[in-house]
């Protein structure tokens, strides 16, 4: 048996950042995840500065190599109505590819790893969680994603009690002649909202590479929707006629609908694993990164691993994020005075479009970096 003082189930943004912020104590860290590195990750893959500077990133570092648009504009429309375009005259975000951003921030951390290892059991004895009947620590973290097993440890854990966001994708490599042929450019990512505002599509290109996906806050007729928008950009000319048949799905919980405990005696969520997206777009890199650099300074501090000394992450949480709206009636975070009709109008004005859709609900502008301990 492998004694460790974190156990981190889960090796992305979250998990890989909670590690990082703690590289400089004396904790004996490991990560276990199911999947090897660099791996497929389904996601739209846009960061905001705030990320990477929370993270300490060099971006010139970062870009040798790897994909990293820069992003100074938007396209953003009602699906049906003529699409937005509005210029912030500089870089407001970047287009990355998961699977190397993702293997970036893993690489970096100096911690025990296990890769390929599905977590297959968690007991609980003597004040340590058992992983795999192969390596304990009294303290454990699940930065799994929606479908965590340590989130099956809280609660009622996932399942279909959830009111969970269904998103599908897909991402590759163009060749030439669909390069050619795309009108979508890297610097100007498409958005188009569904006429009811239950969601939105979006088309992100990042040099050869294309990403188009549609998510939703049901799964209902997911599959009709987003065949129906493929077919429309198609035919608009915004995307390749020949795009690659097999989209992949997720899902994740958005934060105001999340109901999952975030702490216990010596265990805590962050992530997607604590139902953490933002409820205004769905978007859950930065809640992650947030979430985990909080859990950091919570660690750091708390003079035991019970739930009483970790209770002050879940505080953490709603001053950063807000309190949950746990009736349901927060949706994607859309006021009334914003519903149809007037939504197909507010749709067609620059004003709205950049400063409460893009300024607001995606970049979250007005929300300064977070600053830690780390």
């Amino acid at each position: 048996m492998k004694h460790y003082d974190i156990i981190i189930v889960g090796g992305g943004p979250a998990g890989s950042t909670l590690a990082w912020a703690l590289r400089d104590t004396s904790k004996k860290i490991l990560i276990i995840d199911k999947q090897n590195f660099p791996r497929d990750k389904t996601c739209a893959g846009w960061v905001t500065p705030a990320v990477m500077e929370s993270l300490h990133v060099n971006l010139d570092d970062y870009g040798e190599g790897r994909t990293l648009q820069p992003i100074d504009s938007f396209r953003i429309g009602m699906m049906g109505q003529t699409a937005v375009e509005n210029d912030h005259g500089r870089t407001v975000s970047y287009g990355i590819r998961r699977c190397e951003f993702d293997d970036y921030l893993l690489q970096r951390v100096n911690v025990d790893k296990m890769l390929k290892t599905p977590v297959k059991s968690i007991t609980r004895q003597a004040g340590s969680w058992i992983i795999n009947e192969t390596c304990e620590a009294p303290l454990l973290i699940g930065a799994g994603g929606h479908f965590c097993p340590v989130a099956r440890q809280l609660g009622e854990g996932p399942g279909g009690h959830e009111t969970i966001v269904a998103a599908k994708e897909v991402e590759f490599e163009m060749t030439p002649e669909q390069a050619r042929v795309c009108e979508a450019r890297g610097d100007r990512p498409e958005l188009w909202f569904c006429r009811d505002l239950k969601g939105y599509a979006w088309i992100f290109r990042k040099g050869n590479f294309l990403n188009i996906g549609l998510g939703r806050e049901d799964n209902h007729r997911l599959t009709d929707h987003l065949e129906s928008f493929v077919a429309d950009m198609k035919q608009q000319g915004r995307i390749p006629t020949d795009l690659p048949t097999r989209f992949k799905g997720h899902a994740y919980l958005l934060y105001a609908h999340a109901e999952r405990p975030l702490v216990d005696d010596g265990v805590m969520l962050i992530g997607d694993a604590a139902g953490l997206a933002y409820t205004q777009s769905g978007e859950g890199i930065r809640p992650a990164i947030e979430s985990a650099l909080m859990a950091a300074d919570i660690i750091r501090e708390a003079p035991d691993n019970s739930g009483g000394s970790l209770q002050r992450y879940g505080q953490s949480i709603s001053d950063r994020f807000g309190a949950r709206a746990l009736d349901g009636s927060a949706g994607w975070d859309i006021p009334d005075w914003v519903k149809m009709p007037l939504a197909s109008r507010l749709m067609k004005t620059h004003w709205f479009t950049r400063k409460v859709v893009t300024e607001k609900w995606f970049l979250h502008e007005q929300v300064p970096p977070l600053a830690t301990a780390s």
